[in-house]
């Protein structure tokens, strides 16, 4: 199970990534681009993730992963529960979700 303060030290160890409490939800963006957020509840962290693979990712996993609620499917989003994710694979979820909101240079620079 992940928590809030172990995603915390992956995203604001990102170059650019601010932390934002909006209505008792902490979000991580980059900008303006939220790229991570956790539920009120923080059971569920949704984050940034190509629209074309994410049937994909949840069809692989199911009792993990779930798409967002149905106003939010526009978006480049899924989510998983956060009972479900360890450490190493929170890491690579929020690293990649944040790789897509910063320019390219930014992410090379960064991870080399």
């Amino acid at each position: 199970m992940i928590t809030v303060d172990q995603v915390r030290r992956v995203a604001l160890a990102l170059p650019r990534t601010s932390e934002h409490l909006i209505r008792d939800r902490v979000k991580f963006r980059v900008g303006a681009i939220v790229y991570a957020a956790f539920s009120r509840d923080e059971t569920v962290l949704g984050f940034a993730f190509p629209k074309e693979e994410r049937a994909g990712l949840v069809a692989s996993e199911p009792a993990k992963f779930h798409l967002p609620g149905e106003s939010d499917l526009r978006f480049n989003w899924v989510q998983a529960w956060t009972a479900a994710l360890d450490e190493a694979e929170m890491t690579e979820l929020v690293v990649d979700a944040w790789r897509m909101v910063v320019p390219k240079r930014v992410a090379a620079a960064h991870l080399g």
